[in-house]
């Protein structure tokens, strides 16, 4: 395993709209002076940054050079965020998990493919690293799943310390200060690093840019947003593109609309209003790069994948609401690079299900993904209807 040229082991050292966030977030950004800290949710039977670190490091040793590990940077707190490099195909996939650090379910799934993929010598398998340069990325925001919620573990004061610049303005919208039932961001403040993402990769901070809003790029202000985008450029400079990037997320618990039935996750490809139509005008500079009906092919092969399992649990998968302007997601960030784009939303939090629950739902995310990355690899995806997205039923919220 590699700090990126060496490194050495050291284990454990909204909606996406904040109009729709719902329960998805961690509740208001804005502080409020509430009641303290009474419990928190469970997380029994998920992992921890330690034990991701073990295992990376176990399956980089045991698959005989298929997986290269390296450390692609550091949380604020000095946590390292892996990426796992997996094929040497021309078409580059980049996969992320547990941006919010009590979205658990990702980590794990992505684990057993980075693992499989890189192991198994199945005619499948072997055509994946033949055809694809797989980069996966589980546990992105250490910080914030060593806590176990949403928001990372940093203060706007250190933000000011890397951007001097920022002295005296206003902190972001995005900075959690509040306190509740389960989340203490009062004594340990932080950011979600999901709006902390600008299409600009180049971007650097701005006062006039604070404190912006949810309909507005991001900042790169902190770390762990910095290294994701670091790696997606770098990507970018030695392959020309990232064709596809994926990002694993949970979302509340709803059901199908106009049914009793409850999702097992949502799957969406639009994140920001089309470049070419007078509601994008404003993303108008990437319109040639933006690719929204490659994004709705990869979702129609990951519903189509999960279809071909049955019944439920792997039945009822729903499409995310779809009426978004989220420039500061790295989804809407990397689709406006012409990355073809896909959200996972899978069911719940942090709820303790048990473990048939959560094996589930492990295994429906890992079957949408690869239905995924086997479309990108035969280029099946590419025959597939566009219109047929707008077919997969919608959530009701």
């Amino acid at each position: 395993m590699k700090r990126r040229a060496k490194i050495g082991m050291i284990g454990g050292a909204f909606l996406l709209s904040a109009s729709i966030i719902g329960n998805v977030a961690d509740t208001p950004v804005a502080s409020a002076a509430t009641s303290e800290v009474q419990e928190k949710p469970s997380i029994s039977g998920f992992i921890s940054h330690a034990e991701l670190s073990r295992t990376l490091n176990k399956i980089e040793q045991t698959s005989k050079g298929t997986v290269a590990v390296e450390v692609a940077g550091l949380s604020n707190q000095g946590r390292e965020i892996y990426k796992a490099t997996i094929g040497s195909g021309k078409k580059v996939v980049l996969i992320q998990s547990e941006i919010h650090g009590n979205e658990k379910v990702g980590t794990k799934a992505l684990l057993n493919m980075i693992k499989e993929i890189g192991n198994s010598n199945s005619p499948k398998m072997k055509q994946l690293r033949e055809e694809l340069t797989i980069v996966a990325m589980p546990m992105i925001n250490p910080d914030a799943t060593e806590l176990n919620r949403r928001g990372n573990d940093m203060k706007w004061a250190e933000v000011v310390d890397q951007f001097p610049q920022l002295e005296g303005v206003e902190p972001s919208w995005n900075y959690y200060t509040y306190t509740n039932k389960y989340w203490d961001y009062a004594s340990t403040p932080g950011f979600d690093v999901n709006r902390d993402f600008n299409p600009d990769l180049n971007y650097q901070p701005q006062p006039e840019d604070f404190p912006n809003s949810s309909s507005e790029p991001g900042w790169f202000i902190t770390p762990e947003a910095q290294t994701v985008r670091d790696v997606y450029k770098n990507l970018q400079a030695e392959h020309g593109k990232v064709d596809v990037f994926v990002d694993l997320h949970h979302q509340g618990e709803y059901v199908i609309e106009g049914t009793d039935d409850p999702v097992t996750l949502s799957l969406s490809g639009v994140f920001i209003p089309n470049p070419d139509t007078p509601e994008g005008e404003k993303y108008s500079k990437y319109a040639d790069d933006y690719n929204v009906d490659f994004s709705k092919q990869l979702n129609v092969a990951a519903y189509n994948a999960l279809q071909q399992m049955g019944n439920s649990p792997f039945g009822n998968i729903s499409l995310y609401p779809q009426a978004l302007d989220l420039p500061g997601t790295a989804l809407g960030s990397f689709a406006l690079n012409g990355s073809g784009s896909v959200l996972f939303e899978v069911t719940g939090q942090t709820q303790n299900y048990g473990q048939k629950k959560l094996g589930q739902l492990t295994k429906a995310v890992e079957t949408g993904v690869y239905g995924i990355l086997e479309g990108v690899a035969t280029e099946e995806v590419y025959g597939l209807e566009v219109e047929d997205y707008d077919d997969i039923p919608l959530t009701e919220r």
